[in-house]
């Protein structure tokens, strides 16, 4: 498999700001969030908490973390 070459400072920048739309969807708003993300997607088989167990993911990917989002230790 061809893995795709990214900068580490790239990797870094991009992971922050995975990490802040995160953060974001489990905020005060998170309700309006998900209905609205709801009403985006238009199916009810992925939502904003699968949103966010991927961003955990790539975030955790990209090394920005040890898994912590990911792995249900960090912040919610």
């Amino acid at each position: 498999m061809n893995g795709i070459q990214l900068d580490a400072s790239d990797a870094a920048e991009l992971a922050e700001m995975l990490a802040f739309i995160s953060r974001w969807l489990a905020g005060p708003d998170r309700a309006q969030l998900a209905d609205s993300f709801a009403r985006f997607v238009g199916i009810d088989s992925y939502n904003t908490a699968d949103l966010r167990t991927d961003l955990a993911r790539f975030t955790f990917l990209l090394g920005h973390d040890n898994g912590e989002q990911l792995f249900g230790m960090g912040e919610s």
